[in-house]
Formats: C-alpha cells, sequence, structure tokens
C-alpha cells in the first residue's frame, strides 16, 4: 500500500549501539533523541555506486561493472528553538552516533529500519532576511556500511 512519508517516518539520534551488526536494542532506541518533529528538510541518506566502464575491442559499446560504494552526502535541516540549544548541544560538530531512520515508522517487528553510523562534520546556522523560520543544518559523514531495511526490534 502506497503512504506518504510525513507523518509516518521516524528519525532518531542513537548515542551508541552494542551490536556490530548494528541493530540496535527497544533500550537504546528509547535512549536515543527523535529528531522527527523538528526536521525541515532531509537530505541524502542513501548509498551510491561508482560504476567502472569495462570497454573492449570486440564492441563499440561500453559496458560496466558495479564498482565501490559510498554514502551520499546527508545531512538534516532543523528549526531553530529560540530558547532551548538541543540541536546545537546533542547534535555538535564531532559527535559521533548512529542515525535511525524508521522508514515506515517506529512499529515493533516492522522493516524498513536503516541504521547509519555517523560523525557530525557541520552544525550552521543560516541566516536570512525572508519571512521564514530561523534554521539550523546539521551535515553529517557516514563512517561506516550502513545497516539497510533492518526489522524494528519488538517492544520490552
Amino acid at each position: 500500500m502506497r503512504f506518504n512519508r510525513k507523518g509516518v517516518t521516524k528519525i532518531k539520534f542513537l548515542p551508541t549501539i552494542a551490536s556490530a551488526a548494528l541493530l540496535p536494542t527497544r533500550a537504546e532506541i528509547t535512549a536515543g533523541t527523535d529528531l522527527t518533529d523538528g526536521i525541515n528538510a532531509i537530505d541524502g541518506w542513501n548509498i551510491e555506486n561508482q560504476p567502472i566502464e569495462t570497454p573492449d575491442m570486440a564492441s563499440t559499446f561500453v559496458s560496466k561493472i558495479d564498482g565501490d560504494d559510498s554514502a551520499a552526502d546527508s545531512s538534516l535541516t532543523f528549526y531553530e528553538d529560540n530558547t532551548l540549544d538541543e540541536i546545537e548541544t546533542d547534535l555538535a560538530k564531532g559527535t559521533s552516533g548512529y542515525m535511525c531512520i524508521f522508514s515506515k515508522g517506529d512499529v515493533p517487528a516492522g522493516k524498513g529500519l536503516d541504521v547509519f553510523p555517523v560523525k557530525v562534520a557541520s552544525n550552521s546556522k543560516s541566516y536570512s532576511t525572508d519571512n521564514e523560520a530561523a534554521k539550523i543544518t546539521v551535515q553529517f559523514v557516514i563512517t561506516d556500511r550502513p545497516a539497510l531495511n533492518q526489522t524494528v526490534p519488538a517492544a520490552t
């Protein structure tokens, strides 16, 4: 069934995940920070392949094989709060952890949990004279291969 990600997808930042397979426990998810409500824009958060051209003398067609994988440049843009500074402190430059994207919601035993090991590369306020809400953009580097389409852990 088709659905709209807005209102369904949840995004949480977890400071730690013990599992080498990057499958968080329910306790680790609960200890994380739910960022969903403050997000204005999302960019990246996928894997890209760098295909390798393999021309040969037998054909004028240049075939390709799959090459190295890399993570797309990834960021989250948040609405800035005029009294709290959670985004500035919880996601300060240099902070490491795990971005968990529950693409189909945080539904125990559901599919669609993507876990990205990350480090905050920058945390920058946006300044504008336009008639718009104040925003902060946090750029992340993905530090290792993410675990994609995992099963959401059951509630304990």
